[in-house]
């Protein structure tokens, strides 16, 4: 007999997996199996929609040792803002890794990818920052802004914060809503540079197209983790930063086709990946004046990890509903 299948909410998700250390922890160990283990990982499978400015990614990831393996489908729709929808979701359908069979249905209207992205910034922020990086600066003032602002507090005690975003009001309404969540003065900046000249961290996670951080922006010893870079048409760090900085990819065939390094005339040369640095196999910061940069677009192995810490807590807890297929 088909064994039940259980469908968590967001709701219920929100509840199970909050950002707190164990979902970083997880992330960390996810990477750490990338190198070291024969993880199973397809490139991303993308579908663009363009008349309505659609795209969707697949992503997808199979790790020896875990119970389970997730399919993502993630939606981003940019016109659903107008017709008052939200521009992103999705949902992840896990199945069993000894039977194949579907065991959950995950409709998280992409929580779980949000949580899962700040975790693996905070994961690269704890891999490359200097021990005592206290000052801040978050580039965009979206939500995913806000869940890298907060999982960065997990792996460092933050003195400051500044904010920039393109539009002033959104800056300034991150500031007020942070500064109240976290207890941690949070200010706005009026410029990139502003935010960003004296941070110990920096946290990029706009849609641009067009770089909006260079060399000259930030000072030596600063560590940069790059989010918004998820398309081979975005771009948010110049390539001149990244000849400077020791470059760090999540999965380096996937950061040469959709990360910053695609911009890069060094996109051909070998870079190390944030899991081979965690197990020890590439060396990381090697010096307090060093700027590190991670090129950090998403991969299967995180939802994967994701998707396995929420279904064994809705098992222990009890979430959910099942049904029988």
């Amino acid at each position: 007999m088909r064994p039940p299948v259980t469908i968590l909410t967001e709701t219920d998700l929100r509840a199970l997996v909050p950002p707190d250390t164990k979902a970083v922890a997880c992330i960390r160990d996810a990477f750490v199996a990338l190198a070291t283990r024969p993880v199973a990982m397809p490139p991303i499978l993308r579908l663009d929609i363009p008349e309505h400015r659609g795209e969707v990614d697949v992503k997808t990831a199979y790790i020896p040792g875990l119970s389970h393996f997730a399919i993502k489908i993630s939606p981003g729709f940019f016109g659903n803002p107008a017709l008052g929808l939200p521009s992103t979701n999705g949902m992840m359908v896990v199945l069993s890794s000894r039977t194949g069979l579907v065991e959950a249905l995950l409709l998280d209207n992409g929580y779980l990818t949000d949580i899962r992205t700040a975790a693996a910034g905070a994961v690269a922020a704890d891999a490359l920052a200097r021990p005592d990086a206290g000052k801040a600066a978050i580039l965009g003032a979206g939500m995913q802004a806000r869940m890298q602002l907060r999982a960065l507090t997990l792996v460092r005690k933050l003195t400051g914060v500044r904010v920039w975003a393109r539009d002033a009001a959104k800056a300034q309404a991150f500031a007020a809503e942070m500064t109240k969540a976290l207890g941690i003065p949070v200010t706005p900046a009026a410029s990139v540079a502003g935010a960003t000249h004296d941070a110990d961290l920096v946290v990029t996670t706009t849609p641009a197209e067009q770089p909006i951080l260079g060399p000259d922006d930030i000072a030596p010893g600063t560590h940069v983790t790059a989010m918004g870079s998820d398309a081979q048409h975005k771009n948010e760090i110049a390539p001149e930063l990244i000849a400077r900085a020791l470059y760090v990819a999540d999965r380096l065939s996937q950061t040469r086709e959709l990360g910053e390094l695609r911009h890069s005339p060094l996109a051909g040369q070998e870079f190390p990946e944030l899991g081979q640095i965690l197990a020890g196999q590439a060396a990381g910061r090697t010096s307090a004046s060093q700027i590190t940069l991670a090129d950090l677009t998403g991969t299967g192995i995180q939802d994967t990890a994701i998707a396995t810490l929420a279904l064994a807590r809705a098992g222990k807890t009890g979430a959910g509903r099942t049904f029988t297929l």
